[in-house]
C-alpha cells in the first residue's frame, strides 16, 4: 500500500513492572471448566493516539507517567491482571493473585502514525508495537512515534480475560487516567463458576426397589424384574399399589402363583 511502511525500527528505552498501588493478600483463583479447555493464548490489542497541536506541555514521559499511575490504581480492583498463571498440584492452570505486577515497556518507533500499515497488524505491529508477554497475565508497551503520536499496545492471557472483561479493564484504566472513579467494579467470585456437585440419592431409595427374584411367589428360574411398592392413593385398608417392570412370562407367573397376594386394579397389562 502506497505510503505505508511494514518495516521500521523500534528502540526500547525502559522496562519495568507496575504493581497494584495497594497491597493484596496472596490467594488462588481456580479456573472454570470452560477456561480449562482454552489453550494458553495471548490476545493483543492496541490504541492509537495522535498528538494534539496544543499538547506541547504533555510530553511522552508525562503521558507515560499518567498511564503507569492509573494502571497501578486500576490493578487494585482488577488484581487478577497483576497475577500470574501457574500449575497446581493436579497439573491444571490456576491464577495466583500475588500482585506480581504488569510488565510495562517504553519505546520509540521511527515511523509516523499515518505510515503504519494497520490493515495487517499481525505482520507490522506484533512484536514491535505490541509487546511479547513473557510472564504474568498482562504486558503493556507505550511507544512514541516520530510524529509525536503514541501507540499503546497490550497483550493479555485469554484464559484470564475474554474480550468483554478485558474491555472492562481498559475502560476502568482510562477512567483512572482521567481522574474519574471506576464505573464498573469487577467480580472474581469463583463460586459462581464452580461446577455443580455430582447428583446423588439417599440410600432409602434403594429399599423402594425390590428384586422380583426375592419374592417367594414367582418361580426363581424366571428372569428377575423389579417392583416398586407405593402406598395406595386411596388409603383404604392400608393397601399398597405395586408398580412393576416385568416380562410377559413374569406377569403370567404372577397371575398363576400370586393371585392370593396381588389384586389387579386394571384389566389390561401395560407392556413396554
Amino acid at each position: 500500500m502506497s505510503g505505508k511502511r511494514d518495516y521500521f525500527n523500534v528502540k526500547v528505552s525502559k522496562e519495568e513492572v507496575v504493581a497494584a498501588s495497594l497491597p493484596l493478600q496472596e490467594h488462588w483463583l481456580p479456573q472454570s471448566n470452560l477456561d480449562l479447555l482454552i489453550p494458553p493464548v495471548d490476545v493483543g490489542v492496541f490504541f492509537c493516539y495522535k498528538k494534539k497541536p496544543s499538547s506541547d506541555i504533555h510530553t511522552f514521559g508525562s503521558l507515560v507517567g499518567v498511564l503507569k499511575k492509573a494502571l497501578a490504581e486500576t490493578l487494585v480492583s482488577y488484581y487478577a491482571f497483576a497475577g500470574e498463571m501457574v500449575q497446581n498440584v493436579a497439573g491444571e492452570p490456576e491464577l495466583l493473585c500475588n500482585n506480581r505486577g504488569v510488565d510495562f515497556i517504553q519505546a520509540f518507533a521511527d515511523v509516523e502514525l499515518q505510515e503504519l500499515n494497520l490493515y495487517n497488524p499481525d505482520e507490522t505491529l506484533d512484536g514491535k508495537l505490541l509487546p511479547i508477554k513473557k510472564q504474568g497475565v498482562l504486558a503493556v508497551q507505550a511507544s512514541e512515534l516520530k510524529c509525536g503520536g503514541l501507540i499503546l499496545g497490550c497483550k493479555f492471557d485469554h484464559r484470564v480475560a475474554d474480550a468483554y472483561s478485558a474491555n472492562m479493564f481498559f475502560e476502568s484504566w482510562a477512567e483512572m487516567a482521567c481522574a474519574k472513579p471506576i464505573s464498573t467494579v469487577p467480580s472474581f467470585r469463583r463460586s459462581l463458576l464452580c461446577p455443580r456437585r455430582p447428583g446423588g440419592y439417599d440410600s432409602s431409595v434403594t429399599d423402594m426397589y425390590l428384586p422380583l427374584s426375592k419374592s417367594p411367589t414367582p418361580p426363581h428360574d424366571l428372569m428377575a424384574g423389579y417392583v416398586m411398592p407405593m402406598p395406595s392413593a386411596t388409603g383404604k385398608n392400608g393397601d399398597w399399589i405395586v408398580y412393576m417392570h416385568l416380562l410377559k412370562e413374569q406377569i403370567e407367573a404372577i397371575e398363576t402363583y400370586g393371585s392370593n397376594v396381588f389384586e389387579p386394579i386394571t384389566i389390561g397389562h401395560f407392556l413396554y
